[in-house]
């Protein structure tokens, strides 16, 4: 009798790749250190060169991924991959094992770390956690992919129905989901698009909802 190896059988099974849109990540030097540019410390700084501050939040993108890494779908083995895109075009892999500082210096260390190195390590491991890779994130996926937005303009799904808007022919599906705070993602790659609300959602919350609709077509508790 063949069995299949448990690592092999968890990669066959259907899955999702989230891709967080436009995120607000960027580094620049303050005084004398180089820090993560956000409205709450930078006011002053960002409208001295001309930009508007409540553009800068990085902590949009920060509650997003961590919505996407704490859910039970993550956990069950289900998330295949995550990608960040910033404003500035940089495209980040998230290891979906990462374990995102909580606190909320630390939270904004961690970008500077990983925008300066351009890879951030396990300790006493030479496992990548985050890295910047090459453009686009078309060239990291699967040519079986489906490529969904999400558009709270649209009719919304819940449940059933959202599920249903995932082709399960392919072997992974590609959400994108912005992380910006005004503004919408308009990506010449999207195969289709979807609403999870009436309402014009955070992030996080749609992400949410999402992964609580495919938690439970696939009986994950």
């Amino acid at each position: 009798m063949v069995t299949l190896d448990p690592g092999v059988a968890e990669k066959a099974k259907p899955g999702i790749t989230f891709v967080l849109e436009r995120a607000s990540l960027e580094v620049a030097k303050v005084g004398k250190k180089y820090q993560l540019l956000n409205s709450d410390d930078h006011p002053n700084f960002l409208r001295k060169h001309g930009r508007d501050p409540a553009e800068y939040r990085p902590d949009i993108v920060h509650q997003a991924m961590l919505a996407v890494l704490d859910s039970p779908l993550n956990k069950a083995g289900r998330l295949k991959a995550l990608y960040v895109s910033t404003e500035k075009g940089v495209l980040i892999q998230v290891n979906p094992h990462v374990r995102l500082p909580r606190t909320f210096k630390r939270r904004l260390l961690f970008p500077v770390q990983l925008l300066q190195k351009l890879s951030i390590s396990a300790t006493g491991s030479r496992e990548k956690l985050l890295r910047v890779i090459k453009k686009p994130v078309t060239r990291h996926l699967p040519v079986n992919s489906r490529k969904i937005g999400e558009n709270f303009i649209l009719q919304p799904l819940r449940g059933y129905n959202l599920c249903r808007a995932f082709v399960w022919d392919f072997k992974t599906n590609f959400i994108q989901v912005g992380a910006m705070a005004h503004g919408k993602i308009d990506q010449e790659y999207t195969d289709d698009f979807i609403a999870v609300s009436g309402y014009q959602l955070s992030a996080a919350c749609c992400i949410g909802r999402i992964c609580n609709a495919l938690e439970l077509k696939w009986k994950i508790l």
